[in-house]
């Protein structure tokens, strides 16, 4: 009976659709046992056992492929891949497979609740009230204001339809043409250095490449109009933590909310740590509970058809291992 491990937290011991779509094709689901992310030394452990693992925030490594010579599958949930190692993928005939369209919705909402968290003093609010105190400040509105979208796929036009909602207006950069949905949600495209300087709020939702790493620097960040706002749910990796630092001490940024990191969880010498006008989460932003569910189900039904000879193309992370493959 072929196996799968499931690495991503949020689905290890829990219950839930995806482990009927593989038991009914014959798998046998392994729960691994570790940290909320596995660590290296937690997947050698369980690697060289399984055909399939479905993976979050695990990183698969030259080193992890070579000692799992029954590993056919890569499922991760969520769309961004940048932790799997694809030449070591493709070696080893591993295919990998990401969840596309199923937590879009949910990374959008988790935008605005970084933003109006921030414009609304909530957290600092919320701290003084426990403490005791009662310091009623004046929050900021957004309506009105200009959301700038780094990036339009799925995620940044879900983000564009609720900041139309709250009356704020929308600019965007993005290399792929214009689309229909553009002009119904009146979606200016511009420049990246229109962007930030006309933006009240930039959102980024652009993958982590070898271009984009560092991108959000002291020149982006100057760039960007004084007293904005920076939300960063895409990858840890753009921001250059010690410069956003900087430019929220200094007060060129009026704040920023960030749900992922270079290093996550944060290690405690992180310049991010402590900085004002600052709201943290743990990388939380795609998986609320019905995106987590479309996500693994999505997962599961990757192997499952991998398994029985179907091609999930709108899943595959690279096609060019389609012919000839086998498992």
């Amino acid at each position: 009976m072929p196996s799968v491990l499931i690495c991503q937290y949020m689905l290890r011991n829990r219950p839930g659709r995806f482990r009927d779509i593989l038991t009914n094709a014959g798998f046998e689901p392994i729960d691994a046992v570790g940290g909320n992310i596995l660590t290296a030394d937690d997947l050698r452990t369980w690697l060289p056992r399984v055909e399939a693992v479905i993976v979050g925030g695990e990183r698969l490594t030259p080193e992890l492929f070579a000692v799992a010579p029954r590993l056919r599958v890569a499922a991760r949930t969520g769309v961004g891949y940048d932790g799997i190692n694809l030449p070591a993928a493709r070696a080893h005939g591993v295919v990998v497979t990401i969840t596309p369209g199923a937590n879009h919705e949910s990374v959008a909402e988790h935008v605005f609740a970084m933003l109006l968290a921030l414009t609304r003093d909530v957290v600092s609010n919320d701290a003084t009230i426990h403490a005791g105190g009662w310091d009623r400040r004046v929050g900021v509105p957004i309506r009105g204001k200009i959301m700038g979208l780094y990036g339009l796929g799925r995620i940044g036009r879900a983000v564009a339809v609720r900041a139309r909602a709250f009356g704020m207006r929308v600019v965007a950069h993005d290399l792929q043409p214009p689309a229909e949905a553009d002009a119904l949600l009146e979606i200016k495209r511009v420049t990246v250095e229109e962007l930030l300087a006309v933006a009240d709020v930039v959102s980024l939702h652009i993958p982590l490449t070898a271009e984009t790493r560092n991108l959000v620097d002291e020149r982006f960040l100057a760039g960007m109009k004084p007293g904005a706002y920076l939300i960063n749910t895409a990858r840890g990796g753009m921001v250059v933590d010690a410069d956003l630092r900087s430019a929220l001490e200094s007060g060129r940024l009026a704040g920023a909310g960030l749900d992922v990191f270079h290093q996550e969880p944060p290690a405690p010498g992180c310049p991010l740590l402590g900085a004002p006008n600052l709201i943290l989460s743990p990388h939380v932003g795609g998986t609320d509970a019905g995106a987590m569910e479309e996500m693994a189900q999505g997962a599961a039904q990757c192997i499952v058809d991998l398994y029985q000879g179907r091609w999930p193309s709108p899943c595959v992370v690279d096609g060019s291992l389609r012919d000839g493959w086998t498992w």
